[in-house]
């Protein structure tokens, strides 16, 4: 569900130019790229689309690509990841038959003996059909312990906003009369049977980045308009949100005021109705509660008791007398990746060089459970009304296992991944670059060993870089990112290529304290990161500029842009996916005021004298060696504006450069809404390097 944790985690070298824009914001000629479903825009839309599919659908290659896409984004031999709620794993599918998906669930046992007799609870595509509405998943939030009545999110065309309607697990339908939001940016989380706290907007109760800033308690049969204010923030605000965390059969409302996108006030709503200031710090992230306690995750230094607490610990704060203690203290290659509390422990999974481990903490003392070496790992089931959970680990070799762990921390297989590749002869390496401050950067590189002995192979080189998101080695985690280990393996390892994954500065790696080293005024070192592996690769003879290609999405989309006008020689091709381009006016576009805390505000003047100096858009200029561009974007992102991708391509074309162009008239920020579109894509990005690294003889 869209609850606090959205906006806590939301989730996007030598030679910089000092030079200025070339326009100022009122002079630019493609302001009107941003109307996004203008009549203008959109046939400009289509116009590109066409020229682009006719000429990278022509490849050879791009068929058996889409081919490859569509059969391991469909197989049905997936693991169906879930959420133990009571003594089921809720999971949602999607398959050649499932285009829009099912909601299901199985028993917990017969899930994890790889027996599971699944019960749809929702058919997507026949609710889409008998509604005459492109509903598309959202996800969804049911009432424990009894686990009756649930709230599913459902968006139209794949936007951020939709529209949470009251589903019954008994009669399997949604309740007549029930709980249902309007269309919106809405957050709702149930307090008991009969009420809801719901963050929406109730006339003109916006913040400036689009979110809500009310919270306000809501009763069955009452109008939506007349529900009680609880909690306002201010318009500055990011957003104003609500979550309710339970265990061992108590609940704990909690009111989260975002000030920027990583600074946060906290308060408890008592049974009493009183809002108690928590004695947080502005940086942290919730991991749940446990015993009364809440689980922090703290992403700067905290006093509290006279107790010195360093960023990057797991502690815990109780909520009867505000007392906290320490639960884990990482090492300095170590970073907290996820925290889950079973019913008498709590489970941490871990970053140690960019490598999975995991801890239990029972009683005061964290136990390191014996899992398979040399992958990651990640949570995949927990309750707190159990003490077995479910991990899956995997690496870009390693197709996904699930485990099981008991109470003891006994760890068995329950269902693997099969290959969806050949992954025989294929090796992964982990480097570090130095990048220009001196700093050791890791990353991956993964190729058959034959071609790396080889050397000077078409590479592919992906990044991200902010926002506290880990780029980790892994097998088939996120579907919506194409640089995983089975589809790269499949369409391009398979066909001679080389795929390297950069653990630049800005994400999690190393938890807050390389996330904090790129932000605002430092943002520049994770593009020297980037491009201090770029000169790696070349150095070591993994590859040379003209078969090096970058791709990133959403802030990776931004890192693309730099590497286009600060370092186009470096790269023959770039895939630049839902991106951030024009900084100068990402702040006024959709939910970009709420990124400020990563970038800062361009309309300062001090800070738009550094942000300037990388914003791609005002960057571009003409008589340089760019390479032949794709940008894709998506009509229906309400999250980051497609008219950044628009505008990148017209201001291309007005300098005289040649680029490929393409947007998915639905899909919101993932950029499809279902995988046939998303095996289209992938083929598309994956054609487009082969067209460009890879030409035909």
């Amino acid at each position: 569900m869209r609850t606090l944790a959205v906006f806590s985690l939301l989730v996007l070298l030598a030679g910089c130019s000092s030079s200025k824009p070339e326009f100022a914001e009122a002079e630019d000629p493609n302001l009107w790229l941003e109307d996004i479903e203008g009549a203008k825009p959109l046939a400009w839309v289509r116009e590109q689309n066409e020229r682009t599919l006719k000429e990278l659908e022509a490849d050879p290659r791009y068929q058996p690509m889409y081919d490859e896409a569509l059969a391991i984004l469909t197989s049905k031999e997936r693991i169906p990841m879930g959420q133990i709620h009571g003594g089921h794993v809720y999971n949602f599918w999607q398959d050649d038959e499932h285009v829009r998906g099912i909601w299901r669930r199985a028993t917990v046992d017969s899930y994890r003996t790889n027996t599971a007799n699944w019960e749809t609870l929702l058919d997507m595509d026949a609710l889409a059909e008998s509604e005459h509405e492109n509903w598309i998943w959202h996800g969804y939030d049911c009432l424990g312990p009894d686990y009756k009545f649930c709230l599913v999110d459902l968006s139209r065309g794949g936007s951020d906003a939709s529209v949470l309607r009251e589903f019954s697990l008994e009669t399997k339908e949604f309740v007549a009369g029930g709980f249902q939001t309007p269309d919106g940016k809405n957050g709702a989380e149930w307090l008991d049977a009969d009420t809801l706290l719901v963050s929406s907007d109730w006339g003109g109760g916006r913040t400036d980045s689009g979110y809500a800033r009310e919270v306000r308690r809501w009763k069955r049969g009452q109008p939506f308009e007349a529900a009680e204010l609880v909690f306002e923030g201010e318009k500055t605000d990011v957003a104003t949100g609500a979550s309710v965390l339970r265990h061992s059969g108590e609940a704990y409302p909690l009111i989260e005021r975002a000030v920027t996108f990583y600074e946060s006030e906290y308060h408890w709503l008592k049974p009493s109705g009183e809002l108690v200031d928590l004695p947080l710090p502005k940086r942290v992230r919730l991991g749940g509660v446990f015993e009364g306690e809440l689980l922090l995750w703290l992403q700067e230094p905290w006093k509290h008791g006279g107790v010195d607490y360093a960023e990057g610990d797991l502690a815990a704060l109780r909520f009867d007398d505000m007392t906290a203690r320490l639960l884990f203290h990482p090492a300095e290659n170590q970073s907290v990746d996820g925290v889950a509390a079973t019913k008498s422990s709590i489970v941490v999974t871990l970053l140690e060089d960019v490598a999975g481990k995991a801890l239990r903490i029972r009683d005061g003392k964290a136990t390191q459970i014996k899992l398979p070496a040399n992958g990651v790992l990640s949570l995949a089931g927990s309750s707190g009304g159990r003490d077995d959970f479910f991990l899956i680990h995997e690496s870009l070799t390693t197709p996904q296992t699930l485990l099981h762990v008991s109470a003891a921390n006994k760890v068995s297989a329950s269902m693997a991944l099969p290959a969806f590749y050949d992954a025989s002869g294929v090796v992964v390496e982990q480097h570090f670059a130095k990048s220009k401050d001196g700093t050791r950067v890791p990353y991956f590189v993964m190729g058959k060993k034959a071609v790396l002995e080889k050397g000077n192979a078409p590479t592919i080189q992906y990044g991200y870089g902010g926002f506290l998101i880990p780029v980790l080695p892994v097998y088939y985690e996120d579907p919506s990112r194409p640089q995983h280990g089975a589809l790269a393996g499949k369409l391009w390892i398979s066909r001679g290529g080389v795929l390297v994954l950069s653990n630049i500065r800005g994400g999690g790696e190393y938890g807050p304290r390389w996330h904090d080293a790129a932000l605002k005024e430092n943002r520049q070192r994770a593009y020297d990161d980037f491009f201090a592996i770029s000169e790696d690769l070349i150095q070591r003879g993994v590859t040379t500029p003209e078969k090096l290609g970058a791709i990133g999405r959403s802030n990776g989309g931004l890192l693309m842009g730099v590497a286009l006008t600060q370092r186009p020689d470096l790269y023959h091709a770039i895939d630049c996916g839902v991106p951030l381009f024009d900084m100068k006016r990402y702040n006024k576009l959709l939910a970009g005021a709420s990124w400020m805390g990563e970038y800062g505000n361009p309309d300062v003047p001090e800070e738009w004298a550094y942000i300037s100096q990388y914003s791609p858009y005002q960057n571009l200029k003409a008589g340089q060696p760019y390479p032949k561009v794709l940008f894709y974007t998506s009509t229906k992102d309400d999250r980051v504006h497609p008219g950044h991708a628009r505008k990148a391509a017209a201001r291309m074309a007005e300098l005289g450069y040649d680029f490929y162009y393409y947007e998915n008239i639905e899909g919101g920020h993932g950029g499809t809404a279902n995988q046939k579109q998303l095996a289209m894509r992938t083929a598309l990005e994956y054609a487009y390097f082969a067209h460009e690294l890879m030409p035909i003889q």
